[in-house]
């Protein structure tokens, strides 16, 4: 029996938004207490981020929504007590680090918080200092945080959380914007924090891979934001893994892996959480086939693409994964292209060079992304993945005569022409929204297109395309399950919300091109599942999908093409089944392979 206070307790607790009918999270009831790491789990849309902006007074203090029941922070009370006291006793980071980012330098940045707790200069220096190295930022602690990538800031941000030293830390997808070893830094560094047993953790991840060896417990929210389970992490996993996947919740590769080996009749007990767990139980098992031993039934399940039985028929995408070979590196070096023999290029660049400030970001790059297929560019978090989509799509304008769009220069089209052509998606979707619904915001693209831009105080005017965009605009909220949020303001959806408007005010203009930043950020297993396969079946009529990812599980899956980028130059590219042969041109460019895929290597 615990007897200490909880330093976290949440009694009772329902929040509703603005605008929202029922309450998201709901009736919610939980403690935390020192030494544990506590994973939220829940689809899209169950409150998940609603309940962190809850523990740290976010809400009700600065987001409009309704509070009842309590949130009380060690003896504070978060919906009384001002958010800078409760600084102190909580710390957050945010789904979107550039949320939270104020100062010039990452110094600074990390120095801001203890020094508005007024700790004496030697305290400040020294969690400064500290946090940046645990995190891997101390060799860039003068750059300005706008420099950084995407991940660079998500690691700032976790630098920052780290330097308040109080005594719960709240995470809301730490690692989405991260590469594989900005992942271990990450979790290493968490992990020591917790480790002298006076500090905890409320994380909300999606990566679980990475949190399985990290978290002590679950707790899963329902559709509907009420608390559907809670305990020992692999307790909770285990025993209720097929209420898991019917309610969209991420869950480890390897553990959907056992489970599309169950349905192929391979039956593994206990169920591995983790690719070591999953090839220990492969190596140890029996065969129970008189043809074939377990490894080789495992290659078949793998290579079938079949989804778990509890999957099929609904809109989850079925997921292939193929078995990767070790093998040399690729000897072309200079002049690299995604390229395949049935396939010309609908995206060239050549010479690409382009620069932020003073810094040279893209350097002389040569590419062709095929068209029809799906290409994903990967590489290290600063590698220049985010600059190069951008470029790609014209949102960064690439200088004249260095890209081509099937025939376009984005460096010298308009707006409408480059809409026309290729549809882009951030990795951060509020920085593409401007309508103050979720039906204008969609309506808004279509209209752009058909005959330039029309808003007026109420948002787009539906008479230019009259009933045919109002069917349009019906069609793409159905599609992306925002049919109960048309009339909802796009900066009130959850995160996964987000995503998927952004995704839909994309593709709504029909392009020839769709261009996405980090897709599946924020959203549960089975929206991302549907959001992939949706991008599948694109493809397969045509559309040309290119995508910046960190998850090479992903790409493994569903990539036609890869491209992998270091230090702003192509390290290689080429079709996707070729390249994970190669695990060695991976490892150059500081990425590894997913555990799963080195473990069926090893299998194979």
């Amino acid at each position: 029996m615990r007897t200490s206070v909880p330093l976290l307790s949440v009694r009772d607790l329902s929040i509703t938004h603005a605008d929202a009918v029922d309450p998201s999270p709901a009736h919610l009831s939980f403690d935390i207490h020192a030494g544990e790491v506590v994973l939220l789990l829940g689809p899209s849309g169950s409150g998940k981020s609603t309940l962190t902006l809850a523990t740290n007074g976010l809400i009700p203090h600065a987001v409009p929504a309704t509070l009842t029941g309590t949130v009380e922070v060690g003896v504070l009370d978060a919906a009384t007590t001002p958010t800078p006291a409760l600084s102190t006793q909580i710390a957050m980071v945010f789904q979107d680090p550039d949320a939270q980012i104020v100062t010039g330098t990452v110094y600074d940045e990390v120095a801001f918080g203890p020094e508005n707790l007024l700790l004496p200069l030697a305290e400040v220096e020294r969690r400064t200092e500290d946090a940046l190295h645990r995190i891997g930022l101390w060799e860039r602690r003068s750059d300005n945080p706008d420099v950084l990538s995407g991940g660079g800031r998500q690691r700032l941000a976790i630098a920052c959380a780290l330097a308040m030293g109080s005594p719960l830390i709240v995470l809301d997808e730490p690692t989405a914007n991260l590469d594989p070893q900005g992942i271990d830094d990450v979790y290493d560094a968490l992990a020591d924090v917790v480790s002298a047993g006076d500090r905890a953790i409320l994380l909300v991840e999606h990566n679980l891979d990475a949190a399985m060896g990290f978290a002590t417990r679950v707790i899963v929210l329902d559709r509907a934001g009420r608390l559907a389970f809670d305990g020992p992490a692999a307790s909770v996993l285990r025993d209720n893994v097929d209420e898991l996947v019917a309610m969209g919740v991420w869950l480890p590769a390897a553990t959907l892996e056992a489970l599309r080996m169950r349905d192929a009749g391979v039956v593994l007990d206990p169920l591995p959480l983790t690719a070591a767990e999953l090839g220990a139980a492969l190596a140890s098992a029996p065969s129970t086939a008189p043809d074939a031993d377990v490894s080789s039934r495992y290659a078949r399940s793998t290579t079938s693409g079949t989804a778990p039985a509890c999957e099929r028929g609904s809109a989850a995408t079925e997921l292939t994964q193929p078995l990767v070979e070790r093998g040399s590196a690729a000897t072309e070096t200079k002049r690299v292209f995604a390229r395949s023999t049935t396939m010309s290029p609908v995206i060239r660049a050549r010479g690409l060079t382009v620069r932020k400030g003073r810094r040279e970001i893209l350097h002389g790059l040569d590419l062709d992304v095929a068209a029809g297929s799906l290409t994903a560019i990967v590489g290290t978090n600063g590698a220049g993945k985010t600059t190069l989509i951008q470029a790609l799509a014209g949102v960064v304008p690439p200088p004249k005569g260095q890209v081509d769009i099937a025939g376009l220069d984005p460096a010298r089209a308009s707006p409408r022409e480059l809409a026309a052509r290729i549809g882009f998606v951030f990795q951060n979707p509020e920085h593409q929204f401007i309508a103050h619904t979720v039906f204008d915001e969609l309506a808004h693209g279509a209209l752009r297109q058909a005959q330039g831009p029309r808003l007026d105080a109420q948002g787009p005017r539906l008479d230019a395309r009259g009933p045919r965009l109002e069917e349009d605009v019906r069609e793409m909220l159905a599609r992306f399950g925002l049919e109960d949020k048309a009339d909802r303001h796009p900066f009130l959806l959850s995160g996964g919300e987000k995503r998927r408007l952004s995704v839909g005010t994309a593709l709504i203009t029909r392009p020839q091109v769709l261009a996405l930043d980090e897709p599946t950020f924020g959203q549960d297993r089975a929206r991302a599942a549907e959001l992939l396969g949706l991008l599948d079946d694109l493809r397969r009529d045509g559309t040309t999908i290119v995508i910046v990812t960190h998850d090479l599980q992903l790409v493994a899956e569903h990539a036609t093409h890869t491209v992998i980028l270091a230090d702003g130059r192509v390290h290689d590219a080429g079709p996707t089944d070729e390249l994970f042969r190669r695990e060695r041109t991976f490892t150059e460019a500081g990425l590894r392979l997913p555990a799963l895929q080195r473990m069926q290597a090893e299998l194979s």
